[in-house]
């Protein structure tokens, strides 16, 4: 049962919370009985969009250039503005290139964001190349504290953090951005890239710019992938969750068309779907391609049975593939073998 505290009572619980742990050096220590007590004083975390991002998190959203991750990030924080103050960070957009997405062509109508959204772009007037990323983080600081934001929404860390691709920089930007985020209790949205994928393939969280590194500072991840079957259609697949289940895998994706509705470009919702139906099909000879796509859902932690359900395939080809990734000295199926021609036979059965 979700327990909600005013906002009183939610002072008093941070309160308990300072004063009973014990200070030595950087770290608080308490028992392990006294932690699960305080922490069940403070109120429970809020969804703040649909089981993807919660109250309090680092959420992370990557894609692919030109697939909508502004478009979706700035949906996002049009919906939650409407219940508490919103600052979106833009280092993608001109303002010129953000009012024309938002206003309707034929009539000039504008749309009307919520009062509560504040956009923050870079003023080239008084960019400080020194100390840049240290500057950023502090005057996102200041704005966030002088609007009242709570949540925040950057778009997007490879502006913030000149080397996010290279693991060791990127976990030393991100290193500092959590540090923020904790002390502030924050819930911050970053949105990042992936480099140029093969839509042949799943998407896993090594398509995260900056990869491993980068990706284990996040409590949520969550990207948008093409889809090969429609140029507007796109799906949303949701990679890590700490608050939740993961509630949209690759069995159960969300999918969405971007559309214009009279002044406000946003992706629509059209169902829910399993990813592998928006991949690029594969041949009955394009071994490669299949053992990548079952590799991806192996390093995922998929059993077999999950994975062939997922993936559209006979669960005897999974395991077949399981146990060459398993046993790399084992050869692999040489293609065209009247086994694997019979199990093709029957993929998705």
């Amino acid at each position: 049962m979700q327990r909600n505290l005013d906002p009183i009572q939610a002072i008093h619980a941070d309160i308990a919370l300072r004063t009973h742990g014990e200070e030595i050096g950087m770290f608080t220590v308490k028992t392990a009985n006294q932690t699960v007590a305080d922490a069940a004083l403070r109120p429970e975390p809020r969804d703040l969009f649909m089981g993807l991002w919660y109250e309090g998190e680092a959420a992370c959203l990557f894609a692919d250039s030109n697939l909508g991750k502004s478009i979706f990030a700035v949906q996002i924080a049009d919906g939650l503005a409407k219940e508490e103050p919103v600052l979106y960070v833009d280092c993608e957009l001109s303002d010129k290139q953000f009012q024309l997405r938002y206003t309707n062509e034929v009539t000039g109508k504008q749309h009307r964001f919520p009062a509560g959204l504040f956009r923050a772009e870079i003023n080239p007037a008084a960019f400080d190349s020194e100390h840049y990323e240290e500057r950023i983080l502090s005057q996102i600081e200041e704005i966030a504290e002088k609007k009242n934001c709570r949540a925040l929404i950057i778009d997007n860390i490879g502006y913030l953090c000149n080397a996010s691709d290279k693991s060791v920089d990127a976990g030393s930007f991100m290193v500092k951005l959590m540090s923020l985020k904790k002390r502030r209790g924050w819930s911050v949205l970053v949105i990042a890239h992936t480099p140029k994928r093969n839509l042949s393939s799943p998407i896993t969280q090594n398509d995260l710019a900056g990869s491993k590194r980068l990706y284990n500072y996040f409590d949520s991840v969550f990207a948008i992938g093409q889809s090969a079957r429609d140029a507007n259609v796109r799906y949303v697949k949701q990679l890590k969750a700490r608050s939740t289940e993961i509630l949209y895998g690759s069995a159960n994706v969300l999918v969405y068309e971007i559309v214009k509705t009279d002044d406000f470009l946003q992706f629509s919702f059209i169902d829910f779907g399993k990813e592998y139906e928006h991949l690029k099909e594969i041949g009955p000879d394009d071994v490669e391609l299949r053992r990548q796509r079952v590799q991806a859902m192996k390093e995922s932690g998929k059993s077999v049975r999950d994975a062939a359900t997922e993936l559209g395939m006979s669960k005897s080809t999974v395991g077949r593939i399981y146990k060459e990734l398993s046993c790399p000295t084992v050869p692999a199926s040489r293609p065209g073998t009247v086994g694997q021609q019979e199990e093709e036979r029957h993929e998705g059965d």
